[in-house]
């Protein structure tokens, strides 16, 4: 017999990294929210027939809009999965605890509250635990439990499910039946297997000879199981664009070697550089570092430019046949913004198996 499928929604979808994960699941995505335009797009094109709405989601009386959709299509939530803005928690932001977003969060506890899903899935980042005595992630804890779930927070580090991206966060998943003790997935890759850099975009055509566009073919051979898991039956490369760079530029960028950042450069070069992650190299043979929205500040590991979207997307662990849409400044943003799918894939999963009843309450 054909296992049921269950309803996911996604609130602050951007691209739709998390959700995709728990498509490729088997799990329904039937709504992504957020309110930017663009990324929507992104998300209507590669999760089927999939609707969206754009809404201002620090008004909480939008999220009605979403609740009289779900009424006026006869469905019901299993899931509600999200990564709400947290700037003031970010690293690699300010860091001020009274941004405003930080309180966006809210709108999930909101939205919860309406349509009382079996599991809610929050993704934000280290500094909800890390800054400010760990005040994000006890409002987070607190405002699920206030409407009946039983949250439990943990940090999974990208690289340990197979992603070759340096990526640290922390997700929190709420469940409605306070029976359910939740386990996280366990880490599948350690260290020594972890998935490089090179072994996850090294197909990918170089744009050494200048030929950029649109559409591209493959110019070799998938080399690794990642690779061929990322392409699957795709036949075509989109988003895979370069930058121009200055004589200037490319100089600069060739003298750092692979794994290395501007601390490398000649003393008259690193004037005005005042933080250690800015112009830095991938790895060659480690997983790359975080993707970001900030794309200018990370070179290719062995070209002297800047990665394309979709050597980004692969680091994220998009498959090839996701395309991005807007311009390649949205094209970035969304993927350095989203979840990666292969991780978003192995909590679906987990979760699965506590809806399907398999695992013991």
């Amino acid at each position: 017999m054909e296992q049921p499928k269950y309803n996911v929604l996604d609130l602050f979808s951007g691209a739709g990294g998390l959700s995709r994960g728990f498509l490729d699941a088997g799990f329904n995505v039937i709504l992504g929210v957020d309110n930017d335009e663009m990324a929507l797009k992104t998300f209507a094109e590669n999760h089927g027939n999939t609707a969206t709405m754009k809404l201002d989601l620090f008004n909480h009386n939008n999220l009605n809009e979403i609740t009289k959709y779900l009424i006026s299509k006869g469905v019901t939530i299993d899931v509600l999965v999200g990564g709400p803005p947290c700037q003031g928690f970010s690293i690699s932001g300010e860091m001020k605890e009274d941004d405003e977003r930080n309180m966006l969060y809210t709108a999930m506890v909101e939205l919860a509250k309406k349509i009382k899903p079996k599991f809610v899935v929050l993704e934000n980042v280290m500094g909800m635990i890390k800054l400010y005595d760990g005040k994000g992630a006890k409002r987070v804890i607190k405002g699920f439990e206030e409407i009946g779930y039983k949250m439990k927070a943990e940090q999974l580090y990208a690289p340990d499910f197979g992603i070759p991206q340096i990526r640290r966060r922390v997700f929190f998943v709420g469940t409605l039946d306070d029976k359910i003790d939740f386990k996280y997935p366990k880490p599948t890759y350690t260290e020594e297997t972890y998935i490089s850099c090179e072994q996850a975009i090294s197909d990918l055509p170089s744009l050494e000879d200048g030929v950029w566009s649109d559409e591209q073919e493959y110019t070799s051979a998938p080399t690794t199981d990642y690779q061929k898991l990322m392409r699957g039956n795709t036949k075509t490369i989109y988003n895979h664009i370069g930058s121009r760079h200055t004589e200037k530029t490319i100089n600069l960028i060739s003298q750092i070697p692979a794994g290395k950042n501007h601390k490398c450069l000649p003393e008259e070069l690193k004037k005005g550089i005042k933080y250690n992650d800015i112009l830095t190299r991938f790895f060659r043979d480690k997983p790359s570092h975080t993707i970001t929205t900030g794309h200018r500040t990370h070179f290719h590991y062995q070209y002297n430019r800047i990665p394309t979207v979709r050597e980004c997307a692969r680091l994220q662990s998009f498959p090839d046949d996701f395309i991005f849409y807007g311009n390649k400044g949205q094209q970035y943003k969304q993927v350095g913004n989203a979840v990666p799918p292969i991780l978003g894939k192995c909590l679906a999963m987990a979760i699965k198996e506590y809806l399907d009843g398999s695992v013991t309450i």
